[in-house]
């Protein structure tokens, strides 16, 4: 049997165990969510951020808020790993995930009080988790008309920038989701991805707009090559069009003097056989991603084809997408299936900054140009913008709706509480402050509005039991009790369900967590202290 003192291996580590380790975890993540509760909602407000670099910022964008703290306890960041994965999933409901995992912590923080252990408390959070899914799908419709995707990208964008930009964004995020969903094997696929963005610092933030095609900032390789065309073909290669480099270090002995000459003739005749397929294909635009000999240049311009040099691999996958064409390696092994197809091609000075736009024959490319007087009202618009297309891609892809207004999640609770009556065991308590949690974006919305928090909540809901209406909820315009669905406030299925699914992961997570060790680290010295002492003492 062992006699030394078993703690003396975590010397160097600050330990907490048991409830202090969960209380700890639980400081933490109402913490976070405190950092963003007022955020939410059409009238929550907005955070001035402040990076390392200077860099202000404006936004009540939550997963914004939260990754751009500098956050070390583990718990808080994993609160936002799990809000960022809601970002990247749903686009929208980062905040309500934080906040909700938050409430669930501390609702079980007193259920630990009072005797359940954590192990419980975790089985019926994921017992409620799985009737909530179930719940959705019954309080969610169909999509019923195009109008409403629009409204479902408003009621997202509600509380960001001004309403004259909500509107605009709005319109623009459905134009574009509907010019990029496409049939696919499973179903309709809205890639929000295949839209670019691209910023023009000047102007008003309303006068952004989208561009039926690929916007780049190019010009022609040769200054004479015609900068406007009206249709034709299009060679997109992911490579060059330049003399070929020796690919291993070596050393060539000349023992003529015509022997270099014949090296030189042989580039350029290799040059000329790759520039005259393209002729041959009948390419009026060859676009290639590095670069293209002079030589080269002089001869494509000579034959009426203008090039585009440098070009971003994004870029050049944005082009195959809006004509059509697809990427090839080499001008040799370039075929006519490989071409794509253009409408229209032509140049546009842009302030200092000439801009080569091109017009697909597939109208599935699209470029939006954001407009603003700042950097960070660029960088805003383009956020909102990111937000409302993603809604909007959702919707294509799975066309069901949920009502807004905090509706949802009283719906939800007053579900889940006549769930909790039929579990016999502790695994009941749990269930039940789930559904306390979920309220919390009801009464958040009320008090960001200005409104009674705890009386909008018992009205909503003593509403929704009478009525039997799951689609009531709060109508914070007017401070109301209304139907969602006749006032338009509605969001996709797929953000509730996630932010709920996202939520009790984390949650459960932390509450299977007894033990938190902190390695103790020693003082450090900065780089440049260090180099210096080493330089006067070395």
């Amino acid at each position: 049997m062992a006699t030394s003192d078993d703690t003396s291996i975590l010397e160097e580590t600050e330990r907490s165990s048991g409830r202090a380790a969960l209380r700890k975890n639980v400081q933490a993540a109402m913490a976070l969510a405190g950092a963003v509760r007022s955020t939410l909602g059409p009238k929550g407000l907005d955070k001035l951020l402040l990076d390392g670099e200077g860099r202000i910022q404006v936004t009540n964008d939550g997963v914004t808020v939260l990754e751009a703290a500098k956050v070390q306890h583990p718990t808080a960041r994993m609160l936002i790993s799990s809000s960022s994965t809601q970002d990247r999933v749903a686009r929208d409901g980062t905040t309500s995930t934080v906040l909700i995992t938050a409430e669930m912590l501390q609702n079980a923080w007193d259920l630990v009080n009072q005797g359940v252990h954590p192990t419980v408390i975790a089985a019926g959070y994921r017992l409620a988790e799985s009737q909530s899914q179930i719940i959705l799908e019954e309080v969610s419709r169909n999509l019923k008309s195009e109008k409403e995707i629009l409204q479902a990208t408003q009621t997202c964008l509600a509380g960001k920038g001004e309403s004259s930009l909500q509107g605009t964004l709005s319109v623009l995020a459905v134009e574009a989701a509907a010019a990029i969903a496409e049939q696919g094997e499973d179903g309709i696929k809205a890639d929000p991805t295949r839209i670019k963005v691209l910023a023009n610092k000047g102007g008003q933030s309303s006068e952004t707009h989208l561009v039926n095609g690929i916007v780049i900032a190019k010009r022609p390789a040769h200054p004479e090559m015609e900068e406007s065309l009206e249709g034709g073909k299009i060679l997109v290669i992911d490579g060059a069009l330049e003399r070929q480099q020796m690919v291993m270090d070596a050393k060539l002995k000349i023992t003529t003097s015509g022997m270099l000459q014949a090296f030189r003739d042989k580039e350029q005749e290799l040059l000329t056989e790759q520039v005259g397929n393209v002729v041959t294909l009948g390419a009026k635009i060859l676009v290639v991603k590095d670069g293209i000999d002079d030589y080269a240049r002089s001869m494509l311009e000579a034959k009426g084809i203008t090039a585009y040099r440098r070009v971003e691999r994004k870029d050049l996958e944005q082009i195959c997408i809006t004509t059509g064409a697809t990427m090839v390696h080499s001008a040799n092994t370039a075929s006519a299936k490989d071409l794509g197809s253009f409408n229209s091609s032509r140049q546009e000075l842009w302030g200092d900054t000439s801009h080569w736009i091109l017009e697909g024959s597939t109208n599935k490319g699209q470029t939006l140009i954001t407009r603003g007087s700042s950097e960070e009202m660029l960088e805003e618009v383009e956020r909102c913008f990111a937000d409302a297309l993603g809604v909007a891609c959702q919707l294509h892809e799975e066309a069901r709706l949920l009502p807004g207004g905090g509706a949802t999640q009283v719906a939800l609770a007053r579900r889940l509480r006549r769930y909790a009556e039929t579990i016999p065991g502790r695994e009941q308590l749990a269930v039940e402050a789930f559904a306390d949690a979920l309220e919390v974006i009801p009464r958040a919305l009320a008090e960001n509005a200005g409104l009674d928090s705890l009386g909008n909540l018992l009205e909503l809901t003593a509403a929704q039991s009478n009525g039997e209406d799951d689609w009531l909820g709060l109508d914070l315009r007017n401070g109301t009790i209304s139907d969602m669905d006749k006032v338009g406030i509605r969001e996709p299925l797929r953000i509730s369900r996630q932010a709920i699914k996202g939520a009790t992961d984390s949650a459960v997570a932390v509450l299977r967590i007894d033990d938190i060790l902190w390695a103790k680290q020693d003082a450090q010295v900065p780089d440049e202290v260090q180099q210096r002492l080493d330089e006067q003492y070395g």
